[in-house]
């Protein structure tokens, strides 16, 4: 059986980070999500409001870097919760467990008037790059005064030792 999720939106309003009585981080939000066919009579796409539950390291991630407005990426399973209310009644709640959630906005949208907490010289998350939008060794040329123009590096090498068999 397969229950993987897989959702692209923007964070209605800022993570709420709490802790339970053993420690464990955990994270909730909630996410916009465009549908992909449009209202016939608005021409306007609808969005569908999820609600995404983290935990541990990856609930301390969205609750550093993720605001309100901030495009994500989240990777999980949908998950049918059942309880009884105060007035014993039976409920249901359905959320989406991120297992991890990625940047799906870049840097360059900081300016749009949404930026994480701790802005984006807080050091990156994931890898020593240094920057959010491009993996670590890579080159971005710039343009403009004080730049200069220099040819992209080739991030691949021939290998030296290659006996011709593969590992697979």
């Amino acid at each position: 059986m397969l229950n993987k999720i897989f959702l692209q939106g923007r964070l209605v309003a800022d993570p709420e980070l709490r802790h339970t009585q053993s420690g464990v981080a955990v994270a909730t939000f909630r996410m916009a999500v465009d549908r992909d066919i449009k209202d016939r009579e608005t021409g306007e796409r609808k969005a569908d409001f999820i609600n995404i539950v983290a935990w541990r390291s990856t609930a301390e991630f969205v609750s550093r870097f993720f605001t309100k407005g901030r495009m994500a990426i989240v990777e999980g399973r949908l998950q049918v919760r059942e309880y009884t209310d105060r007035d014993g009644n039976r409920r249901y709640a359905t959320e989406v467990v991120a297992d991890n959630i990625y940047f799906g906005d870049s840097k360059r949208d900081s300016d749009s008037g949404y930026a994480p907490r701790g802005g984006y010289d807080a050091p990156p998350a994931y890898g020593q790059s240094g920057s959010y939008g491009a993996p670590a060794g890579s080159y971005a040329p710039q343009t403009g005064a004080g730049y200069s123009t220099a040819p992209a590096v080739d991030q691949f090498a021939d290998l030296t030792d290659d006996d011709g068999e593969l590992p697979f």
